[in-house]
């Protein structure tokens, strides 16, 4: 490695990042293909991503936000559920992506099913789940995930790991298998309401099909076609 300009040295380089790319399929995605609303045309795009595309978490979705002052970030949660009112995801509230949402509600969900060259891609608002609703989903959450949701103040700076797992070891002592853990009152969901919902389907030359629905004032959608 040069050290004078901190350019690493090409044999140093294990790939050739420029060479690396893959051709995808022949075929595409046509507006006739297309389901009636983006719900149901996202259900049948992630029933093939959960039963035969080859991935390992299909519902792992890429959260972008924004602060106030526009500064972005992005990190991967999980799909926990959808249907016509939106596509929702738990959290700490305090974490910077709750801060974010907190500031400025709008955010972009991106679904990378790389194995199967295709990409779901949301943007939308984002407002919180009410509590019955994150009760609920809470029960359903493992023991030691419930206990997890309390242990950990998310994005927060902490001391080093002995911190954490130490603040879950007396938590597991109040609260042992089987005991009724309460929901954080600062951890619950987001349901992201879509304005714009696109699909976008690998093809052949980089010439991808992009079809992307837009909401319209009457509840309806309109569908248009993006040049990749």
């Amino acid at each position: 490695m040069r050290q004078d300009d901190g350019v690493t040295d090409r044999d140093a380089v294990p790939f050739d990042l420029a060479s690396m790319r893959k051709q995808y399929r022949t075929e595409g995605l046509s507006e006739t293909d297309l389901a009636a609303t983006p719900v149901e045309q996202f259900a049948r795009w992630f029933k093939q991503a959960a039963t035969d595309g080859g991935l390992f978490e299909p519902n792992a979705v890429i959260v972008s936000t924004a602060d106030a002052e526009g500064r972005p970030s992005s990190r991967t949660v999980l799909l926990k559920h959808f249907d016509d009112d939106g596509f929702v995801f738990y959290t700490n509230y305090d974490s910077r992506k709750g801060r974010d949402l907190a500031e400025n509600p709008h955010v972009s969900l991106l679904f990378p099913w790389h194995p199967m060259a295709r990409q779901v891609i949301v943007t939308g608002t984002a407002r919180r789940t009410g509590r019955d609703e994150t009760a609920a989903y809470f029960r359903t959450r493992p023991h030691g995930s419930q206990l997890g949701a309390w242990a950990s103040g998310q994005s927060s700076v902490i001391a080093g790991r002995a911190e954490l797992d130490a603040s879950y070891a007396d938590l597991a002592a109040r609260y042992p298998e089987h005991e009724r853990v309460p929901v954080p009152p600062h951890w619950g969901g987001f349901r992201v309401v879509p304005e714009t919902v696109e699909f976008w389907q690998g093809r052949e030359n980089r010439l991808h099909d992009r079809l992307r629905y837009v909401a319209e004032t009457d509840g309806g959608w309109r569908v248009e076609r993006l040049s990749p």
